[in-house]
């Protein structure tokens, strides 16, 4: 399955918590796994604090200062920094599901992470069920 996200800002935390959760539901899997993954050079996905925004404009804001846009890049598309957020915060995250429903802590929710916008993304969503009961 593939969730469409589209961008509006160089930097940016997308929630997309709640339609993966949605994806979880509608496929009626009680236990299993669901793998995101963004198929993308310059962007990622983390799980973090959904409860309060200024969350992600302090990730955001420490990503940008130790990874600066200005700094001597060598990568001709000036793009290099958000390749360097990528590689810090990853491409893929792995949930487990129990009783229908994505495991995340009270306040945890999924974010698509764009470090080069903005632009028309792709996340891909691959859900397992378990094929036993523990």
């Amino acid at each position: 399955m593939i969730i469409s996200v589209k961008t509006r800002e160089r930097t940016e935390l997308v929630d997309v918590s709640s339609e993966i959760s949605r994806l979880v539901q509608k496929s009626g899997i009680d236990q299993g796994l669901c793998m995101v993954y963004v198929p993308h050079t310059t962007a990622g996905v983390t799980i973090n604090e959904s409860a309060d925004p200024s969350v992600k404009t302090d990730l955001l804001m420490v990503l940008n200062q130790i990874v600066p846009w200005d700094a001597d890049y060598r990568h001709l598309e000036g793009n290099s920094p958000a390749h360097v957020k990528s590689t810090l915060v990853g491409a893929s995250q792995l949930i487990a599901i129990e009783k229908g429903r994505l495991v995340l802590g009270t306040w945890q929710g999924i974010f698509f992470c764009e470090f080069d916008g903005p632009r028309n993304r792709k996340l891909h969503v691959r859900l397992m069920a378990e094929g036993f009961v523990e």
